[in-house]
């Protein structure tokens, strides 16, 4: 096993880091998912062992983190947290932190270098880091995490600071380690951007772990529990008045399409996504209507835990992932 924790909680006074945590992974990719100080960062560092859980305990590699040296040797960490190293350049820096690892100088001049390249600094490699730009201080950080050949990589929030260029270089780069059969722990509060690497999930919020699962999973809650779904179709009110009859739909309304676009869009809002999804085929082809776009409205992070908030108090319809 790769990571154990055993009903693990941190306590800042009287302020809960993460509360009664239990999770086991094996070797893979997990995506960490989670509004901002919902307990992501405290959970990375007590997997590597730079904080000591008040309650419970943790494994990494089946042995306990806490003051073990040797096992931060075999994990590479891109923190969220800003580097400022005006009078360093960005190979100077990473060699630096490759030589703390115990390689010696010349080994270290290589995986600096090598490291570098893999994200694309090698032609400012040599610059101050105080001229760098915040998306370039990321991807140095991400030189110094890769360097040393981790057998597991933990990103934290990696996408900040970058712009679609960077943050489309990023993806593939995750995208590349993670097929090679290399483990992957990525914390962000973006979940289009966490999905692109294809991760189990794993949902945290208020310091609780409130589900884990694969990405299907994760849509199934949101298609299982109150939604609203738009729809641009040529025949709104003839759909609107089938859904009406055949689906658990709450409220429709209609609004004009945006100028250029075919056809009128239908707001269904609905207890169950799901039911809406499995008889509107049918009443597309029976109805001869066509449709030219749909989106989940509330198809988002904050959606998604809101959601789970309520399903754990016994609110809504539904349960946690497995």
């Amino acid at each position: 096993m790769m990571i154990e924790l055993d009903q693990v909680t941190k306590l800042y006074g009287t302020v809960i880091g993460v509360n009664d945590i239990n999770l086991a992974l094996e070797p893979g990719t997990y995506g960490l998912l989670g509004p901002n100080g919902s307990g992501k960062t405290t959970l990375i560092n007590l997997i590597l062992g730079q904080l000591r859980p008040t309650l419970g305990s943790v494994r990494l590699f089946g042995k306990n983190p806490w003051s073990r040296d040797s096992l931060l040797k075999r994990i590479g960490l891109c923190p969220a947290t800003e580097v400022s190293y005006p009078r360093v350049t960005g190979y100077q820096w990473v060699k630096y932190l490759i030589r703390k690892q115990g390689f010696s100088s010349r080994v270290a001049d290589q995986l600096a270098r090598k490291s570098l390249a893999q994200v694309r600094l090698e032609d400012a490699m040599h610059r101050p880091m105080q001229n760098y730009s915040l998306g370039m201080r990321q991807r140095a950080k991400l030189a110094q995490a890769i360097a040393h050949e981790p057998d597991l990589l933990i990103l934290d929030e990696p996408f900040n600071g970058l712009d679609p260029v960077g943050r489309a270089e990023m993806i593939q780069f995750l995208q590349d380690w993670a097929s090679q059969g290399r483990s992957l722990i990525l914390a962000s509060h973006i979940l289009h951007e966490v999905e692109a690497v294809h991760p189990s999930f794993l949902l945290i919020s208020g310091g609780r772990l409130l589900a884990s699962g694969s990405p299907d999973q994760v849509r199934s809650i949101l298609a299982d529990t109150p939604n609203t779904i738009r729809l641009r179709t040529s025949q709104a009110r003839l759909l609107a008045s089938q859904l009406v009859e055949n689906a658990a739909v709450d409220e429709i309304s209609i609004v004009a399409a945006e100028r250029g676009e075919a056809g009128e869009v239908l707001q269904v809002a609905t207890r169950s996504a799901a039911q809406v999804y499995q008889v509107l085929p049918g009443l597309l082809a029976s109805n001869q209507i066509e449709i030219y776009e749909m989106q989940s409205a509330d198809e988002s992070l904050s959606h998604l835990f809101s959601t789970l908030m309520k399903i754990h108090r016994g609110e809504s319809q539904g349960g946690p992932l497995t």
